[in-house]
C-alpha cells in the first residue's frame, strides 16, 4: 500500500491547496459552535481541538484516510495481542498491564492477568513493608532513601510518575533517578543504613545500569563488608531473573516484566516500583485505572469523537500537508515538568522511522521533533519563535483546572496565561491592531513606522488544549495513556512499526568498539575524525 495514492490522501492534498490560506478567526466566526463541534470529553479530560486549521470537511476526509488505512482493524490487533512488532515478533501488550476487566488477555494460548496480577500484588507487599518501615536495611535500620538505577524507559516514565505525583509522596521516603553512567556522586550525601537501590533493566545487560549498579554495590559493601548485606539494600525489575539473582539479588526480590512490554510503555509495570513506594500501591492502581479507561475509550468510540485518533490526524495534517517537523508540548503546572521528555522518548523512539512494514523507504514524513517544557518558562524562552518565526509548530497546551498546592488567585493567573498564549497564537496582531497600539502608547509618528513592522504578529498558529480536574494518579494515567494511543494511530497511518528501535542499537554497537579501540596502539577501524577524537581522549588534553 502507497500512503500517497490512496484516495483520501489525494482528496486531502486538494483540500490543503485550497485551504490552507483560511484563517481560523474567520472559521470561528462563521460557525457559532465550532467550539462544541470540535472539542472531545472523557470521563478524566477534555479536549479543545477547535484551534486547529481545519473545518468539517478536512475532518472527514482525514477520518476516511484513517479508515482506508485499517486502523480500526490494528487496533484490535494491538488489544488482542498480535505480534504487531514484526521485527521482534512481539505483542504490544502494555495495555493488559492496566486491564481493570474480569475479561482474560490472551498471548500465545494462555491468559497473562493472573501473572500480571501476581506481580503487582507482590509489589503491593514489597512496598507496604517498605513504607510502614517493617523492611530494614543491614543494620536495623528502616529505608529512607529510594535509589533509582534505571536508563529509556526504566527512568524517564518512573521519574515523571514521582514528580508529577509529589503530593502522594511518603513522608517518611525520597527518592533519586539515576541514569548517567556515574552514580558516585550521587552516592556521597546518602546514608548506606537507609538507603535502597533499585535496578531496572529488562535484559540486565544495560551497560549504564549495570555500572552503576555494581559501583552502588562496591560502595555499599565497602561501608558493611559483609555480601548478605546486598538482600537488604537491592532489589530488581527485570525480564531476566537469572541475571539479576547471578548479581548477588535475592530471587525473591527480583520483579518481572516481559518481552511484549516496551521499555517506552513500562511504566505501567514493576518498572515503576521506585515511584510506588513513594506513592503507595493504592495510588499507582488509581494510575492504571485511569489509564484502562482512556483504553476504553480509545478501542471502543467512533473515531469521530475518539481523542487519541483525532490528535493523531491533525498531526498528520500538519507534518504531511503543511509540512510541520516538530511539537510543543506545553503543560501549565510544573509537575509536569517530566512530560515532555518522556514523550520525546514516546514518539520519537516509536514513530522515527523511515521504513514501512512492507520494507519500502517512506516518501513523506513520519514522526516529529517533541519538545517543550512548563509553560512559565517557555513563554520567555521558544514562544517568541512560535509567534513570529518561520517554522510552523502545532501546541499542546496541558493544564489541571485546579491545584490545592498554590492559592487559587494564583492559579488562575497561571491558567489565564495557558489560554491567553493559544488565543495568541490563533489571533496574532493585524498592522491595524499593531499601529492603533503604538499610538495609544504614546509613540511618535516616526516611532510608529519603525516598530509596526516588528510588533505584528501572523497568527493562525494551531494548539489544541487538554484539560483535567487536577493532577491526579487518574488523570495522569488517561493523559499518558492517550499519547501512547496517538502515537500508535500515526505509525498505522504512516505503515511504520511503531514498537521497534533498531535506531538506538547502532550507537550502542560502536560504543563498545570505541572503548575497545582506545586501549589499541593503531586501531584505524573509524573514520578520521572519529580517531581524532579517541586520539584527544587517550591523551587526556586537548
Amino acid at each position: 500500500m502507497n500512503l500517497t495514492q490512496l484516495p483520501s490522501w489525494q482528496a486531502l492534498s486538494e483540500k490543503f491547496g485550497t485551504f490552507h490560506h483560511a484563517r481560523m478567526q474567520d472559521l470561528f466566526a462563521l460557525d457559532q459552535d465550532r467550539f462544541k463541534k470540535f472539542s472531545i470529553q472523557t470521563s478524566d479530560l477534555f479536549l479543545d481541538y477547535s484551534k486547529n486549521r481545519i473545518d468539517q470537511e478536512t475532518l472527514n476526509l482525514l477520518l476516511r484516510l484513517a479508515d482506508e488505512c485499517k486502523l480500526e482493524t490494528m487496533i484490535e490487533a494491538l488489544f488482542n495481542g498480535e505480534k504487531i512488532n514484526f521485527t521482534e515478533q512481539r505483542a504490544a501488550l502494555h495495555t493488559a498491564l492496566r486491564n481493570a476487566s474480569n475479561t482474560p488477555v490472551m498471548f500465545e494460548n494462555r491468559d497473562i492477568m493472573p501473572t500480571i496480577k501476581n506481580v503487582l500484588d507482590r509489589v503491593e507487599t514489597f512496598s507496604n513493608t517498605v513504607r510502614n518501615g517493617k523492611w530494614r536495611g543491614h543494620s536495623g535500620k528502616p529505608i529512607r532513601h529510594i535509589i533509582n538505577i534505571g536508563i529509556g524507559g526504566s527512568d524517564l516514565g518512573p521519574k515523571l510518575l514521582a514528580e508529577a505525583l509529589c503530593q502522594h509522596h511518603h513522608p517518611d521516603l525520597s527518592c533519586s533517578f539515576v541514569s548517567g553512567v556515574d552514580i558516585k556522586p550521587r552516592l556521597e550525601n546518602l546514608d548506606p543504613e537507609t538507603c535502597l537501590f533499585v535496578v531496572v533493566s529488562k535484559s540486565f545487560h544495560t551497560k549504564e545500569t549495570l555500572a552503576n549498579a555494581e559501583r552502588a554495590k562496591t560502595w555499599l559493601l565497602d561501608v558493611f563488608g559483609d555480601k548478605k548485606a546486598i538482600a537488604q539494600h537491592f532489589v530488581a525489575v527485570s525480564a531476566n531473573t537469572e541475571a539479576a539473582v547471578a548479581f548477588g539479588i535475592e530471587r525473591e526480590n527480583v520483579f518481572e516484566f516481559w518481552d511484549w512490554v516496551g521499555g517506552r510503555y513500562s511504566l505501567w509495570s514493576a518498572v515503576s516500583l521506585s515511584t510506588i513506594l513513594l506513592i503507595g500501591m493504592e495510588n499507582f492502581r488509581e494510575l492504571l485505572a485511569g489509564a484502562w479507561r482512556m483504553d476504553e475509550h480509545f478501542r471502543h468510540t467512533a473515531f469521530d469523537k475518539n481523542m487519541p485518533v483525532i490528535l493523531a490526524l491533525l498531526g498528520i495534517w500538519y507534518g504531511n500537508f503543511f509540512g510541520a517537523q516538530s511539537h510543543a508540548i506545553i503543560p501549565y503546572d510544573d509537575r509536569l515538568s517530566g512530560l515532555p521528555r518522556h514523550l520525546q522518548q514516546l514518539d520519537m523512539e516509536s514513530n522515527g522511522k523511515t521504513m514501512t512494514r512492507y520494507a519500502e523507504a517512506v516518501n513523506y514524513t513520519t514522526g516529529p521533533v517533541i519538545f517543550g517544557s512548563p509553560g512559565t518558562d517557555c513563554q520567555h524562552a521558544y514562544f517568541q519563535s512560535i509567534h513570529q518565526g518561520s517554522h510552523l509548530i502545532p501546541i499542546d497546551f496541558i493544564a489541571p483546572l485546579n491545584n490545592p498546592l498554590t492559592t487559587k488567585d494564583q492559579h488562575e493567573t497561571l491558567l489565564a496565561n495557558c489560554f491567553a498564549q493559544s488565543e495568541a497564537m490563533m489571533r496574532g496582531r493585524t498592522e491595524e491592531e499593531t499601529r492603533a497600539m503604538l499610538k495609544a502608547a504614546g509613540q511618535t509618528a516616526g516611532e510608529i513606522e519603525l516598530l509596526t513592522p516588528h510588533k505584528i504578529m501572523v497568527g493562525n498558529k494551531p494548539s489544541n488544549t487538554l484539560l483535567f480536574d487536577e493532577v491526579s494518579p487518574q488523570s495522569l494515567g488517561a493523559l499518558l495513556a492517550l499519547y501512547e494511543h496517538k502515537v500508535f494511530v500515526q505509525g498505522i497511518i504512516w505503515g511504520i512499526n511503531s514498537f521497534d528501535q533498531w535506531g538506538v542499537e547502532l550507537g550502542k554497537e560502536l560504543a563498545e568498539q570505541i572503548k575497545r579501540d582506545l586501549h589499541r596502539e593503531a586501531p584505524g577501524r573509524h573514520d578520521g575524525s572519529t580517531e581524532g577524537l579517541m586520539a584527544k581522549l587517550r591523551s587526556g588534553r586537548l
